[in-house]
């Protein structure tokens, strides 16, 4: 897994390490772990950008430094009573804040594949996993092109 960063690949470990029917609890246990939204943000989430193919309500950020390597800061705002939508908005969270433009773009897009959750999230769940990363990216391109 060269093309992922330490951090995610940490949690694709985690989550095979698991069998899986127990997938499903650590993906909610991440749920419970999707970091506030930052001030500027908290309340605002019409200036963030809603991922339309994910059953509930998720919104999120991407802020690209303008310098190399490109560091960026990711957000997602999920509502509590949708803990499958904010636990794949934590893994990505936790697993590629602070990560450079770059090995973002290089994440597989079938990220959910990796973390062994084919068994136990329905295929539209999936796909909503699958846009979040696809919006993602595409906010990243969109800020280096622009840089």
């Amino acid at each position: 897994m060269t093309s992922i960063p330490s951090t995610l690949a940490e949690i694709i470990e985690e989550f095979n390490a698991v069998p899986d029917p127990e997938k499903l609890q650590l993906l909610l246990e991440f749920s419970r772990q999707l970091p506030a939204l930052p001030e500027r943000y908290d309340g605002h989430e019409e200036e963030m950008e809603q991922v339309v193919e994910c059953q509930t309500p998720l919104f999120l950020a991407v802020e690209v430094a303008p310098e190399a390597p490109h560091k960026t800061e990711i957000f997602f705002s999920a509502p509590a009573e949708a803990p499958t939508t904010r636990g794949f908005a934590s893994v990505f969270s936790e697993g590629l804040d602070g990560a450079t433009a770059d090995e973002i773009l290089a994440v597989p897009d079938d990220i959910a594949n990796a973390l062994g959750l084919a068994k136990a999230i329905t295929p539209l769940r999936l796909r909503g996993m699958t846009a979040m990363l696809g919006r993602l990216k595409r906010n990243i391109r969109t800020q280096l092109e622009a840089a």
